[in-house]
């Protein structure tokens, strides 16, 4: 069980896509995808979709599109893509399928990055939102971000029963207009 987590309150598996950013990494060469599908899959989520998709903000903005409206999928987790060279577009691509930003999930990644790798967090673009009724969250592409972004924020915010509040409580509302 997460800390904060409340026992009187019962686990939900999210459904959970995680999809590489890379025009390098594949199948069999992806140490961050493996990373964060095995944390989806220790944390008892159920992973929905695992994909490659190249540092192309078309490709990548029709990719989210199409996780994001599948029924199938509640969360899409991208790693890879998120900082400031001209191949990285995830940040953009995530803003052109959303439509409401979750700032705060950026500024505490980095945060909780700059306790680890001091002011080269700043080069970190790591993002997040909501597009219809699926939460899109954007790590950068090395195997310790991972780890942070899921051990550190995800892990607990995806977490039916943490407390105070939780992102997968909040899932059944995303959609209301």
């Amino acid at each position: 069980m997460a800390p904060d987590a409340a026992a009187d309150r019962a686990f939900r598996p999210l459904h959970v896509a995680v999809l590489t950013v890379s025009d390098s990494r594949g199948p069999g060469d992806d140490a961050s995808g493996d990373v964060l599908a095995e944390r989806v899959a220790g944390g008892g989520h159920v992973l929905a979709a695992r994909d490659w998709v190249a540092d192309d903000l078309a490709a990548l903005t029709a990719r989210l599109r199409a996780l994001a409206q599948d029924p199938a999928v509640e969360v899409v987790i991208t790693t890879g893509g998120t900082g400031v060279t001209g191949r990285d577009v995830a940040p953009e691509a995530v803003e052109a399928v959303c439509d409401k930003m979750i700032p705060g999930f950026g500024e505490l990644f980095r945060w909780i990055s700059f306790e680890i790798i001091g002011t080269a967090t700043i080069q970190s673009r790591a993002t997040a939102g909501v597009a219809g009724g699926t939460y899109i969250f954007a790590l950068p592409g090395s195997p310790s971000a991972v780890r942070d972004g899921w051990d550190r924020i995800l892990a607990a915010q995806l977490d039916s029963r943490h407390r105070p509040c939780n992102f997968a409580e909040l899932l059944p509302r995303l959609g209301e207009r």
